[in-house]
């Protein structure tokens, strides 16, 4: 299954109501403990990308399921305290990784 966004999109959760920029993508659900148990409560797709993703004015990364994120509109950038530990810019639409992944 092929994932529908990509590491330094910013992307708008959609139950949350906030913006943030991918981090890393897992193919599948790969969390634990509270998150798993949220997850089959919500009765998320745990077969579908999950996504590492750095919330815009928040301390904190979440694990997010791709059945709950949309491309952010907005053009805005992100503001999060870790974000030049893994973007080196931001061009407008998306930031620009520090590595590529493997």
């Amino acid at each position: 299954m092929f994932a529908k966004f990509s590491l330094g999109q910013v992307v708008y959760h959609r139950d949350m109501n906030y913006r943030g920029v991918i981090i890393d993508v897992d193919p599948m659900f790969l969390g634990d403990g509270e998150t798993a148990l949220r997850a089959v409560r919500e009765d998320e797709p745990l077969e579908r990308p999950w996504y590492h993703v750095l919330g815009d004015g928040k301390e904190h990364v979440t694990y997010v399921s791709e059945n709950s994120l949309s491309a952010d509109q907005s053009g805005e950038p992100v503001v999060h305290p870790s974000l030049m530990l893994f973007f080196k810019t931001y061009e407008g639409d998306h930031y620009v990784p520090r590595r590529v992944a493997n």
